[in-house]
């Protein structure tokens, strides 16, 4: 039995796995094919999209919540990623994208150990209080957390390199080797914005009159 095709939304994102995604659809090829999800409870890819083209592997989504209806048919929903996936064949016979592809999971099995996961845990609680943009406050530990935890990483190209593994061990170690910089980069960025609302020498800025 041939496999259905998955409708393909290009996006200037990286999804994972079991986390919220906010969308706005405003062009009339993804109005059509957002609806056509909807009506038939039925998956549609998101893929990073760059000046060169989309990548070939990305994350289903389901819409799991219609937030507003515009006149004009325009959509402001949440979707949720549900499975990896890599494409094998592209199809442009309809307006949007559609594709074959192969759906994945991890393959490496090893374990994280207790000490790397509480560091990277430690690192992530310090990001969030740093003013992170992530709305996830308390991973389950119980179970697989580098996507989790990896939502408070904003670059797309180490984002896209941990959806691709197939190891939670090497996610989790790579995020333990970001993390620290990233701390770097936030802890500096809060300095200057306080020395900033201080006017650079500890105390407000005098009121013009």
């Amino acid at each position: 039995m041939q496999q259905e095709l998955l409708p393909l939304f290009p996006l200037q994102l990286v999804l994972f796995p079991k986390t919220p995604v906010a969308l706005h659809i405003f062009e009339e090829r993804y109005k059509e094919m957002i609806g056509e999800s909807m009506e038939r409870n039925q998956e549609f890819g998101i893929v990073l999209a760059s000046d060169q083209g989309i990548v070939n592997v990305g994350t289903t989504a389901v819409v799991d919540k219609v937030v507003r209806k515009y006149a004009d048919g325009r959509l402001d929903l949440v979707a949720v990623g549900r499975r990896r996936f890599e494409i094998r064949q592209l199809n442009d016979d309809l307006a949007y994208l559609r594709a074959a592809v192969d759906f994945f999971d991890d393959e490496d099995e090893s374990g994280v150990s207790a000490e790397l996961r509480s560091r990277v845990v430690e690192d992530y609680s310090e990001l969030l209080k740093l003013g992170s943009n992530s709305s996830l406050l308390d991973p389950d530990l119980s179970g697989d957390t580098s996507f989790e935890l990896a939502q408070v990483i904003s670059d797309l190209n180490l984002r896209q390199l941990l959806l691709t593994s197939r190891s939670e061990l090497e996610r989790m170690k790579q995020l333990a080797a970001h993390f620290p910089q990233l701390l770097k980069d936030r802890r500096e960025a809060a300095r200057m914005r306080q020395a900033a609302s201080t006017n650079g020498h500890g105390r407000r800025p005098v009121e013009l009159p």
